[in-house]
């Protein structure tokens, strides 16, 4: 008896920038109804990027989960990015917005002229780290921060210069025994409103190339601090990256470009 496998249609998509070998890629795999979750776990574990979208239609949208090579993530910038240009560039070229239900709640994506612009919530981090947290990111990063805040997934670590982000080397393993997501290094730009690095080791991304979700958090303190609505964003990992970031009551609003590397086929 001939076994039939299924065939998956699955688009690599470098997300926050306008060249390949650049910005953060993600994985996008369209569905017609969900798979189990382990089956979908294989599938981020087997491509080792940072995150794996998943989405399936509903109602006038689509819901979107996102993978990591080891957990289910609840809210994923450039992925989301990478799932609207899938959509507006082979699925529904003729639309211009999209909506997306996810486990952060409702999410829109929408053509904005080169722009695909993510309407995303805004996420505070205004409370101080305890001091056992704040001892793990200064001793772990040797960086003696300005201040370090936490939100509801990430820890929000303010350097004093762009050097100091660029220059960061920190001990992943440290990082790791920390409560959440994880951290989250940002100072003022020298030529950029501000920049950062982001770290989440504990969801085996040790250094993420550009991460949307973090700017929910980092746009909103530097809005504040700058007494700005509009900013300006460069994410200084290896790869790099950037992301005009918009603050509307609460939400921001995250602005990038895309560009595609790759088009497959998951045989399962």
């Amino acid at each position: 008896m001939v076994q039939l496998l299924m065939q998956l249609d699955m688009y690599q998509i470098d997300a926050f920038t306008d060249r390949v070998f650049t910005g953060n890629p993600a994985a996008v795999v369209p569905l017609q109804a969900w798979l189990p979750e382990q089956t979908m776990q294989g599938i981020a574990l087997e491509n080792n990027l940072s995150e794996t979208a998943f989405f399936v239609p509903e109602n006038d949208g689509y819901k979107i989960r996102w993978f990591t090579p080891n957990k289910e993530v609840d809210l994923c910038g450039h992925a989301t990015l990478a799932t609207a240009y899938v959509i507006f560039n082979y699925l529904e070229t003729a639309a211009s917005a999209i909506k997306f239900s996810s486990n952060s709640g409702p999410l829109q994506a929408s053509k904005q002229d080169r722009y695909i612009q993510l309407d995303f919530p805004a996420i505070a981090a205004e409370t101080e780290a305890d001091t056992a947290a704040y001892k793990i990111i200064t001793e772990a990063s040797n960086q003696a921060a300005q201040a370090v805040y936490s939100s509801i997934q990430d820890y929000l670590v303010i350097l004093d210069s762009e050097q100091a982000v660029q220059a960061l080397s920190p001990d992943l393993r440290a990082l790791m025994q920390l409560d959440g997501r994880g951290v989250i290094f940002t100072a003022q730009g020298d030529d950029c409103d501000f920049v950062s690095r982001c770290f989440f080791p504990k969801y085996d991304v040790d250094e993420d190339p550009v991460t949307g979700s973090a700017h929910c958090v980092s746009a909103p303190y530097w809005g504040k601090t700058l007494n700005k609505t509009q900013l300006h964003a460069k994410q200084l990992s290896q790869r790099g990256g950037e992301v005009i970031c918009k603050l509307v009551s609460d939400r921001v609003l995250l602005l990038g470009k895309a560009v595609p590397f790759m088009k497959g086929t998951i045989t399962l």
